[in-house]
């Protein structure tokens, strides 16, 4: 049976006042502690070998069971996680509170039950946690049972049934929108846009949902942020970011009014951001973009932040729109100098990016490579991209990435692989269902230059390429490849007879 890498991966995970305190906790227990002997090995590995880890304590009578010890290990490194955050976050605090309360009653402390109670309902009630709202309510009516009981009758029951249906209805509500956000999620997920006519209108049917379009229609600060997210990634799936801009600038607004919510929805947070750097991108408001990314860069100290799940994702957004948006201003040499720059704060995060972030890298440094003119390198690294294909994530990504693909191969002369790349991204593309005139023009445009021998043929179909393109863009859904390819630039520099870069810069 292959060696699991769990534990090795949650001790590497640990930063060092997470293993300061797992050792002090340790040091606590009396006995052997092989256990400790297992976590000092592992951690000074780089990489996980079990092997290596059976040999060095191969005179050790606990390695006939390392098993079931690195289990307990792994369960004593929880055990002592929950310990070091149980006071950093609110749902870890009013877990705790409702235990002390369930331990009071128990003990027939009603009173001190009481206390508990009203002191946890005002957090659960000012950061809008409302199932430990209900189960708090749940206790107190309890408790209002052996009031009763004791003859005790100054407790309203109307006004805590009242209550109860309040914070039942703003959960229902907030599921409501949960799956909602789930279904628009999904289709920007998978595509990037909506893809053909049956998208659009299961979006069109979303935004059109009495809960997104009707007014106050949201019934707590968290349902409204989410009502806000969902019409923004409505009009961003559909590529309307006139729209998409306003609505995720009021879902910013929303949460910077209200930090302690804020810090419970850093993602939420972070993400509505990174649209906005979409939609500065694409109204070509490259210093209201980049504004956004250097706050985000010095972010990772605020509220909310400091997991390693945040850290990861304040990296991705601020570092990737950092070269999207080097790359959209023709800054090719430049991206390829950041990518050099940031290669060992990459390195660090790497195995903890999610597959759609390091699509979202590799796409770009293939791009800022082509656009140099280093088609070899953007070959090697777009070949990685598209030889890793997944069926439901970011087919837009994919997509373009075979389109980018033709026009290296166009670029280095490799008319016999173009031939071959262009046949089968005709077989994927049409299988795929998507609705871009875009791509099959460019397919054909590909063939067509592929088959071209002199060079006043190539000036000449590049400057119907270019006739024919401007056209096109003049609908919003075909410009979605502007996102991942400058047709106007690349178009322009072979009129030139230059790279992108070299006409970018002159441009800019």
């Amino acid at each position: 049976m292959k060696p699991s890498h769990e534990l090795f991966k949650l001790i590497q995970s640990l930063t060092k006042s997470e293993k300061r305190f797992f050792k002090l906790t340790s040091s606590l227990q009396s006995g052997d502690k092989n256990y400790i002997k297992i976590f000092d090995y592992i951690e000074r590995q780089d990489n996980y070998d079990e092997e290596e880890l059976k040999e060095y304590f191969k005179n050790e009578r606990f390695i006939a069971h390392l098993p079931s010890e690195k289990n307990h290990l792994y369960k004593l490194i929880l055990k002592s996680l929950r310990m070091f955050y149980g006071e950093q976050s609110v749902n870890s605090q009013l877990q705790q509170e409702i235990k002390n309360v369930e331990i009071l009653y128990q003990k027939a402390l009603f009173g001190e039950c009481h206390k508990i109670i009203k002191k946890s309902k005002k957090i659960a009630q000012e950061h809008e946690k409302f199932y430990y709202w209900f189960e708090l309510i749940s206790w107190e009516k309890k408790l209002l049972e052996e009031s009763y009981e004791s003859g005790d009758f100054e407790f309203d029951l109307d006004q805590l049934i009242a209550e109860e249906e309040t914070v039942i209805a703003k959960l229902r509500n907030l599921a409501e929108y949960q799956v909602l956000y789930s279904k628009i999620n999904y289709i920007f997920r998978s595509g990037g846009f909506s893809r053909n006519d049956d998208e659009k209108a299961v979006v069109d049917s979303i935004a059109d949902y009495h809960l997104i379009k009707g007014k106050n229609t949201a019934l707590s600060t968290r349902a409204t942020s989410i009502c806000y997210y969902i019409k923004g990634l409505c009009s961003a799936t559909n590529r309307d970011y006139q729209d998409s801009f306003v609505f995720f600038k009021r879902v910013i607004s929303i949460l910077d009014e209200n930090p302690k919510i804020k810090a419970d929805l850093t993602k939420r947070y972070l993400s509505a951001q990174a649209h906005l750097i979409r939609c500065y991108i694409d109204i070509k408001d490259f210093d209201g973009a980049m504004d956004i990314i250097e706050t985000l860069k010095h972010a990772q100290d605020e509220p909310g932040f400091q997991s390693v799940d945040m850290q990861v994702r304040l990296y991705a957004v601020s570092t990737g729109y950092h070269l999207i948006l080097l790359n959209a201003q023709g800054k090719f040499w430049e991206a390829l100098g950041y990518i050099g720059e940031t290669e060992k704060n990459h390195a660090i995060y790497a195995d903890k990016l999610t597959k759609e972030q390091r699509l979202i890298f590799a796409y770009h440094t293939a791009y800022a490579h082509f656009g140099c003119g280093a088609y070899k390198q953007a070959m090697k690294v777009l070949n990685e991209l598209i030889n890793d294909n997944e069926t439901m994530l970011r087919q837009d990504i994919y997509s373009f990435a075979r389109v980018l693909n033709m026009f290296i191969h166009y670029e280095l002369d490799n008319q016999s692989l173009l031939t071959y790349h262009i046949n089968s991204t005709k077989r994927i593309l049409s299988k795929s269902d998507r609705n871009y005139v875009i791509e099959s023009y460019l397919i054909e445009s590909i063939q067509k230059l592929n088959r071209i021998q002199t060079k006043s043929e190539r000036i000449e179909h590049f400057q119907n390429m270019k006739r024919d393109i401007e056209t096109m863009m003049k609908d919003h859904r075909e410009k979605v490849i502007l996102e991942y390819f400058d047709l106007g630039l690349w178009i322009e520099s072979k009129l030139n007879g230059t790279t992108m870069h070299e006409l970018g810069s002159l441009i800019l």
